[in-house]
């Protein structure tokens, strides 16, 4: 009896031992080998890392020249000694984020390099209607105050790289600086979009822009006839031998698609003059004001939330 009741006590601790050792102790084992294999590899890459950074890239250098990093634009305080006139540049904008991190340090750079007095302000569109170029250029200038005497209508993908190029105070009439024998992309003779500068008492006697170009484009042709039923005359730079290279233009077609749908009637009132509408019919609300530096540069974001008139212009949405 005595043996009968010890044995299975015995199979039991004997059986609790093996799993003992068959269990915690080849974990163990395990876990530590895993440790030594982590400090082998860590080992091995530091040695691989210290070789690739004094042989084989040094080979690479020496084979395909170091590209220089672009410079990194010097904050500049603008000076009243500079003149009396100042430059409200108006950017309408809409998800472009990469663009404007290109665009406001340099252009801060190159207009205070040129001595002109600047304010950059960017027209950012919230609301949930098309995008509408023209329309954010009139919010612009209506919100740009009265620290400014003078516009730039500036496209955010578009830097300008020659020196030579005149931002000054346009006095005679719209001045055209990215004309059409220098702008990468259009060269018809009516073409007035990309960077067009005008004083703030032109752009009232053409009335602004119109309201009705929802998308992309037209909407610059449209102001074209503006600018001519207004008496005024357009100038465009001269003596500029850099050609097509005088601008950089930063846009992507292949990662931002331009929305050129034309929607219903909106194919035969694309080429209308809006002899109606303008500037002071322009309905938005100013979400934020913002005041931000970018790279050193000063700028201000107004989100802007646009208005459509469905029955005027039921094409400012899709469907």
């Amino acid at each position: 009896m005595y043996l009968t009741r010890r044995k299975p006590a015995l199979y039991l601790r004997e059986d609790s031992r093996s799993g003992l050792f068959l269990g915690i102790l080849p974990r163990k084992c395990s876990i530590f080998k895993l440790f030594l294999t982590c400090l082998l590899l860590g080992f091995l890459s530091m040695l691989w890392l210290q070789f690739s950074c004094t042989g084989d890239v040094k080979k690479h250098e020496e084979r395909s020249p170091k590209q220089p990093c672009p410079p990194v634009p010097r904050t500049i305080s603008e000076d009243p000694s500079w003149g009396p006139h100042r430059l409200a540049l108006l950017i309408p904008f809409r998800e472009r984020f990469e663009e404007l991190l290109s665009f406001v340090p340099h252009m801060h750079q190159y207009l205070s390099e040129k001595k002109i007095r600047h304010h950059i302000f960017i027209i950012n569109q919230v609301d949930h209607y098309r995008f509408n170029r023209a329309s954010l250029i009139n919010v612009g200038f209506l919100e740009s105050g009265n620290e400014t005497d003078y516009i730039a209508m500036h496209d955010v993908d578009l830097l300008p790289l020659n020196p030579e190029l005149d931002y000054g105070f346009p006095e005679k009439g719209p001045f055209h600086v990215a004309s059409p024998e220098l702008h990468p992309l259009y060269h018809y003779k009516t073409y007035v979009g990309g960077i067009l500068l005008l004083t703030k008492q032109h752009y009232e006697l053409c009335n602004g822009m119109s309201n009705r170009f929802w998308g992309w484009g037209r909407e610059d042709d449209e102001f074209y006839r503006r600018i001519k039923g207004a008496g005024l005359q357009l100038y465009r730079p001269s003596g500029i031998t850099t050609g097509y290279q005088t601008f950089r233009h930063i846009h992507d077609p292949a990662w931002r698609k331009r929305d050129q749908k034309r929607i219903a009637s909106q194919k035969q009132e694309q080429f209308k003059v809006d002899r109606e509408g303008g500037l002071h019919s322009v309905q938005y609300r100013v979400e934020s004001r913002s005041e931000l530096t970018i790279g050193g540069a000063p700028c201000t974001v107004l989100n802007v939330l646009l208005d459509c008139d469905m029955s005027d212009t039921p094409w400012c949405v899709f469907n």
